[in-house]
This record gives structure tokens, sequence and C-alpha cells, in this order.
């Protein structure tokens, strides 16, 4: 899934544009657009757009047996490893 499609995502479940979305983590609605085509948000700026929709953001890389190893994305900026085969 592209970050275009997952931005898409996030607005129409919130009923909000993307321009309402830009404006709450204090960015220009065209410089938004332009990052969204780019794809080249951070992981601080993925964090703000997280919180402004009222949701948390994960990047984890996953094996097929279930581990999961978390790059640190959470609110106290722990990451770990964890083994969704319980």
């Amino acid at each position: 899934m592209t970050m275009e499609q997952v931005i898409n995502m996030l607005v129409a479940y919130k009923g909000i544009s993307q321009a309402e979305l830009a404006r709450r983590i204090d960015m220009s609605p065209q410089n938004f657009r332009m990052r969204i085509k780019r794809e080249t948000f951070t992981r601080e700026e993925l964090d703000k757009i997280a919180k402004a929709v009222g949701a948390a953001y994960f990047a984890f890389f996953q094996f097929p047996e279930g581990l999961k190893i978390n790059a640190a994305i959470e609110a106290d900026n722990k990451g770990g490893v964890e083994n969704s085969k319980a």
C-alpha cells in the first residue's frame, strides 16, 4: 500500500480533508501533497500525523513465523522484539 493510499484511508476514516490534516501538523497543504507523492515523511512526521487523527503509528519488521522486530515508533520510543506466535 502506498503512503497516498494510507493517508487517503486516514482522512476518509476521520472525515477530514488532506488539507485539514496538513494544517493539524503545521504543514501547508501544498507541501503535504508533495510529501505524499514523494513518500518522504520522516518517522516524527508520521507520529504527528497519527496524533493529529487520534491514532498510533507503528513500524516493524515481521517474519513469516510471526517474529516482529519493532523499530520504536511508539510514544515511549522503546523498540523491541515481539513474537506474535504466542
